[in-house]
């Protein structure tokens, strides 16, 4: 069963250098007539309210403040475009599920995301980000057939992985490689992070990295 993946140091070592570059916010986007020229490829981060995209993204990058970050769940607003040393875009995604915004704004985040997702041509993979904690929610496995429908590659990445127990980690994890064999669009094993104690950083920058 593969669950976790393996990298060269020359995968490493490239994605080192990559990251160890420039990394710059470009545009927030509310509608996608405001995205930019689709020239190079891009991959994005997706996920529920708070699972922690732009702490991920900010350990991704080594900056501390390149994402925004809040403990006030549906921060992120708009798709948020970072360049990474001019050779790839990575995306911010506005977060699903719950959220302390109104249901008419809801409604106008969830409708962005699928209308990015089904006509970008230059999106080269989603990443769908769970809580290590609370592994998939319905909200998730709606985004992943979302997802295989419109023939859209995604990877699951685990999150904050330092709060929970190695046991308990471990079972969530397979379970997640368990339906993601159900999943046609889906990658086979799962990246397991933690953007505090920069668990798997290095192997999600080399997977990053090989989208060029």
């Amino acid at each position: 069963m593969s669950v976790t993946e393996e990298f060269s140091q020359e995968d490493l070592e490239a994605a080192r250098k990559l990251f160890s570059g420039s990394c710059d916010f470009m545009i927030s986007v509310a509608t996608l007539d405001g995205l930019p020229v689709a020239d190079l490829s891009e991959v994005a981060f997706a996920g529920r309210s708070n699972v922690g995209k732009s702490s991920l993204i900010n350990a991704l990058s080594g900056r501390n403040t390149l994402a925004r970050t809040s403990n006030t769940p549906g921060r992120t607003q708009q798709l948020n475009y970072f360049n990474l040393g001019k050779k790839i875009y990575l995306v911010d995604m506005p977060g699903y599920g719950y959220a302390k915004v109104s249901n008419t704004q809801i409604a106008q985040w969830t409708q962005l995301i699928k209308d990015y997702l089904r006509g970008r041509p230059t999106l080269r993979c989603v990443f769908i980000l769970i809580d290590a904690r609370h592994g998939l929610k319905d909200s998730d496995v709606e985004l992943m057939k979302l997802l295989d429908k419109t023939a859209v590659s995604y990877r699951i990445i685990l999150t904050k992985i330092d709060k929970v127990k190695s046991q308990e980690l471990e079972k969530n994890t397979v379970k997640i490689v368990e339906t993601l064999k159900k999943h046609a669009a889906g990658y086979p094993s799962v990246t397991q992070t933690s953007a505090l104690k920069k668990s798997g950083i290095s192997e999600l920058r080399a997977v990053i990295t090989g989208y060029i």
